[in-house]
């Protein structure tokens, strides 16, 4: 199966990774599964949805961990969070070439908000460690789900990310923003307009992602061996931080506060068109190898 969007968690690490060479940590088999859910009566899965273990990416040994979209929306729960830990921890003591989170979550599961809010700080404190101690991570996302709450979060907290153009990564999911604010503000319906806000080719062009990909597993795997070899940045320092900040500041003032108030333009279009990039109102029909030819130059995550 070529397409990462259709296939299972465990179907990319199959196919994305050396043959043969994954080797999964608390399977199925060991029946690591949420307790808070059962307590609930909410069916559980006996992985708590997500998949970690050990493979290889061209040669290099490297750590893995999958989230499942198909269950629970790749939702965060306590189990599930220690498990993403206990990797990261992991690879602090081993010391593999890379850590590849393969994210696909809709955030923290309400079922057990608290012990999942928990267990999304807990996992990026612990990414953070070993981004600090010199092992990259890269996340792909490419999911139907996307990446979204504390996992988009998660996601922007590593050195490397690499987006399809269907994949989609954000704070706040379009059904959440609608909820809060009502259709006006955000109809998530409107597809075209979720794709602009949160997909993978608004954040490539935005410089929220490294590399956008089609939707194909040997392309994200491809991706995913030159993010693992790039030059690491080094530690999160304020320095950095303060550098992001600015980018962002800059990024909001290409939109007048007359025009966010009547809402006058689409706001990505406009903000594609102020970046410098041609034919910004056609980009969601182009192929991938179009748009990089429109990405402006220096924008990266």
């Amino acid at each position: 199966m070529s397409s990462y969007l259709e296939s299972t968690a465990r179907q990319r690490v199959q196919a994305l990774f050396d043959a043969g060479s994954f080797q999964e940590w608390l399977p199925p088999a060991a029946r690591l599964s949420s307790p808070h859910l059962a307590q609930l009566g909410v069916p559980s899965s006996f992985d708590d949805g997500v998949v970690i273990g050990q493979a290889r990416l061209d040669g290099a040994a490297v750590f893995v961990a999958a989230q499942e979209g198909e269950f629970m929306g790749g939702g965060v729960g306590e189990v599930h969070g220690a498990k993403l830990v206990g990797l990261l921890q992991r690879a602090l003591r081993d010391k593999p070439a890379a850590v590849v989170l393969l994210a696909e979550s809709g955030g923290v599961r309400l079922h057990e908000a608290n012990a999942g809010l928990i267990a999304v700080s807990e996992v990026m404190r612990a990414l953070l460690d070993v981004r600090n101690a010199g092992i990259p991570v890269v996340v792909l996302i490419g999911g139907k789900n996307g990446c979204f709450g504390g996992m988009g979060i998660v996601a922007r907290c590593a050195n490397h990310i690499v987006m399809s153009d269907v994949g989609r990564l954000a704070m706040s999911g379009p059904e959440v923003i609608e909820a809060s604010h009502g259709v006006d503000e955000f109809d998530s319906r409107d597809r075209a307009l979720v794709w602009r806000t949160s997909g993978g080719k608004h954040r490539w062009l935005t410089g929220d992602c490294d590399d956008l990909v089609d939707d194909r597993i040997e392309a994200f795997r491809t991706a995913a061996i030159a993010g693992m070899r790039q030059p690491a940045r080094g530690p999160v320092a304020l320095a950095g931080l303060e550098a992001e900040h600015a980018l962002l500041q800059q990024r909001l003032a290409l939109i007048t506060p007359e025009e966010w108030a009547q809402q006058e333009a689409d706001e990505a279009t406009t903000l594609w068109r102020r970046l410098g990039v041609a034919r910004a109102a056609d980009i969601g029909a182009l192929e991938v190898a179009q748009a990089k030819q429109l990405r402006p130059q220096g924008g990266q995550a």
